[in-house]
């Protein structure tokens, strides 16, 4: 086994990396650096969604320059391959931004906050997630109606956190670090109120929100998903609610392949949590519309019961594909089963993760398994337009910070970004750019479909199956950057 750096040698390593680049470098943003339409980035990502899908992404695209910001990761992560990147690589989130942080169940039954959403997630430079959520700030703060002012002093205040993080990360000892949580929590008022909401989000709350008695049931909806369940359900009252477009019951062989899955999903669990997941019976299956960039993408959902009607557990199971970033990055699609490695990065970044987090497979597509809806919660857009803004922003330096820090090397990142305001500086001016270039391209999308032929999304019920051909390899856009100069 090699000898490790010292904290010294690291710091000192990420101190060199401003030689080949300059921390004022990561401010620059040249839309004319562009060779492809980032509509055209878009459309190329919707490849291998269910077609009757991909309008309702569309329209929650369409809703505000932060709608489409969240569903566009493609574009950025493109338009982050074009500029310099520091080499230091860190697990990325991916998709960082306001929305993606939140409350969610710890194993021990606490309410723990952190980044919880990692469809993107993937090694690459650690700027890139903070370029990515200072630009949500902005966007996030003006759909809230906050004054610009209050939006750049949120930027700035985020990156001020996330430096000063991880300054004191490279100082920490190692175990220290892996068992650091972020304080404070209760008497930031955004994140109160997310605590607040999750408290509620239980078991049994989502029982009456997602499903309904079979004696209310329309008698067709009543069937069970497959005739493996038509004795479990006959005995308890309760199916998955029909609720247009957003959830529709599934059934059949569709229904049976999702049931099956649960059989190789069970072995990437830890042993003792294997041996709790197999006391709960599935009792029905549904089909689910999610987030704003996952729409589109084969999302189900499992109602099973374990002790008594009151014990119910919803799975998610959520088909995962080639990171937005992989093509930028060198990573091959064959690599890696796509749910281990948002499993792999989500347990790598967080502090706590979920019990039931594990992946499988459907008839050649990847997904990834984790509890639907359990003490789960996100900040609302009418917390961040005051104050609230500017104590959020400071809490997400703080999470993102801790996050690159267990992934990564917070000496390296350390050095690079110094003591002084010079990294936020350049940083906060990227921001801005980018988020005025993301109103661009909004309105760009605005024009296309005022100028495009009206198209209706139809019913996730007429999906019939998955395919057995694995999702196609989304195309690396020619006037996209090759690789990333790598430490």
């Amino acid at each position: 086994m090699p000898k490790p750096l010292t904290s010294r040698e690291r710091i000192a390593l990420g101190q060199a990396q401003r030689k080949h680049t300059p921390r004022a470098e990561l401010a620059v943003w040249q839309p004319k650096l562009r060779r492809a339409d980032p509509l055209a980035l878009l459309a190329n990502s919707m490849r291998g969604r269910v077609p009757e899908l991909v309008p309702i992404k569309y329209d929650r695209m369409a809703a505000s320059p932060f709608g489409f910001f969240r569903g566009a990761v493609p574009v950025m992560a493109c338009d982050l391959s074009l500029g310099p990147n520091t080499g230091i690589h860190t697990q990325l989130c991916g998709d960082a931004h306001v929305r993606n942080l939140g409350a969610f169940a710890a194993p021990d039954g606490r309410l723990v906050f952190d980044i919880n959403d990692f469809d993107e997630t993937i090694r690459g430079p650690f700027e890139w997630d903070v370029k990515r959520l200072a630009t949500s700030l902005i966007l996030a703060g003006r759909e809230a109606g906050a004054k610009p002012g209050l939006c750049r002093d949120a930027t700035r205040a985020f990156l001020a956190r996330y430096r000063t993080l991880m300054q004191i990360f490279a100082q920490m000892p190692v175990l220290e670090l892996a068992h650091y949580q972020v304080h404070r929590l209760h008497t930031v008022e955004p994140v109160f109120e997310i605590l607040r909401l999750a408290e509620r989000a239980t078991p049994l709350h989502n029982l009456e929100a997602l499903t309904i008695s079979i004696a209310e049931a329309p008698t067709r909806s009543a069937r069970a998903a497959t005739s493996e369940l038509l004795p479990c359900v006959g005995s308890h009252p309760r199916i998955f609610k029909t609720i247009d477009p957003i959830l529709t019951r599934v059934h059949g062989d569709l229904a049976r392949a999702v049931l099956d899955s649960l059989n190789p999903y069970a072995e990437t669990l830890q042993p003792e949590r294997r041996h709790f997941l197999a006391q709960y019976t599935p009792l029905d299956v549904a089909f689910k519309i999610v987030g704003t960039g996952s729409v589109g993408l084969r999302d189900y959902c499992i109602y099973m019961q374990g002790n008594g009607t009151k014990d119910p557990l919803f799975l998610q199971i959520k088909e995962e594909t080639l990171s937005a970033y992989a093509p930028y990055l060198g990573e091959s699609p064959a690599e890696s089963h796509q749910g281990r490695r948002v499993v792999d990065g989500q347990r790598a970044m967080q502090f706590q993760s979920d019990p039931f987090l594990g992946w499988t497979t459907i008839e050649g597509r990847d997904f990834l398994v984790r509890q639907l809806n359990d003490h789960k919660a996100a900040v609302g857009m009418s917390e961040l337009k005051s104050a609230g803004l500017l104590e959020y922003a400071t809490v997400c330096g703080e999470t993102l910070a801790r996050g690159h820090a267990r992934s990564g090397d917070p000496c390296s990142i350390a050095g690079y970004i110094g003591a002084s305001a010079r990294f936020d500086q350049a940083i906060a001016q990227f921001a801005a750019d980018y988020a005025t270039q993301t109103e661009r391209d909004w309105q760009a999308l605005l024009h296309s479909r005022h100028h495009a032929a009206p198209s209706s999304a139809k019913k996730p019920a007429t999906i019939k199956s998955t395919t057995k051909n694995p999702t196609p390899k989304s195309p690396q856009p020619r006037a996209c950057a090759p690789s990333p100069r790598r430490s």
